[in-house]
């Protein structure tokens, strides 16, 4: 099998980051949650290729939370998968009826509550399929939108962790493409002409994280080369520089 350009850079990424950070180990069994869009789909594929020159033996499979948004088409997708060999489940959940329920007083669905249901049943399914660790697909770009998101409206410098230990679950998140850019993914979507499942979920492009997508793209084409260095300071540790408060102490008032 010929493996493109746009995906001989994917799996470099994979490989650095697994590198980097001790992602995965031999004998593992991954989960890759997948949604059916772009990020997580690459996620999947690459992950079954690249199990065939690590320097560990993994296995690897997906599995697709069937939210319960309507029109969600996944057939192309199965038949992809099923052709490269990959194995790929599907889960039934009642996750858009109960958001429908829970919705915010604006009559929009609730983000926060979704990706906790989300993870709770990608969870839940790994382990019937005796995974220990959950792939997740967040990128470069995320991170960075991630950070800005927590400063802006949390009021702290923080972004997601390449890998995560959740102890009350005995799962291990990580994010094996954590070093790939969204254009690095569309580009190999493209060349490997990989079936894309197009969101329905009514929130879709109307999000915080989307208005930090635009604000980021609109700062790139000023200043092209903070891309890169935004993805570099993220682990650039030995050159971060905060305030560190040193409050006076107060004297104790004499007798």
């Amino acid at each position: 099998m010929v493996i493109k350009m746009g995906m001989k850079k994917i799996l470099g990424c994979v490989r650095k980051a697994d590198q980097e950070f001790n992602m995965i180990q031999d004998g593992d069994r991954i989960c890759v949650g997948v949604s059916g869009g772009k990020d997580s789909t690459l996620l999947l594929y690459a992950l079954s290729l690249y199990q065939r020159f690590a320097d560990v033996s993994f296995e690897v499979i997906g599995v697709h939370i069937e939210m319960g948004f309507p029109d969600m088409k996944f057939d192309e997708l199965n038949r992809f998968i099923k052709d490269k060999h990959i194995e790929l489940y599907h889960y039934h959940s009642d996750i858009y009826q109960i958001l429908q329920i829970n919705k915010n007083p604006n009559g929009t669905l609730k983000c926060s509550l979704c990706s906790k249901f989300k993870k709770a049943t990608v969870i839940e399914a790994a382990k019937q399929h005796n995974c220990h660790k959950v792939a997740f697909a967040h990128h470069s770009d995320d991170a960075t939108e991630t950070l800005l998101m927590n400063m802006i409206f949390g009021g702290k410098i923080a972004t997601f962790l390449p890998q995560m230990y959740l102890d009350r679950t005995d799962i291990q998140f990580i994010r094996p493409l954590l070093y790939a850019y969204e254009s690095d993914i569309q580009e190999a979507i493209q060349e490997a002409n990989i079936p894309v499942v197009m969101s329905t979920c009514p929130n879709d492009k109307h999000t915080e994280r989307e208005e930090m997508k635009k604000m980021l793209h609109e700062l790139y084409k000023k200043y092209p080369q903070a891309k890169h260095n935004f993805q570099l300071m993220l682990s650039n540790e030995k050159q971060t520089m905060l305030w560190h408060k040193t409050p006076r102490k107060k004297e104790k008032d004499e007798d």
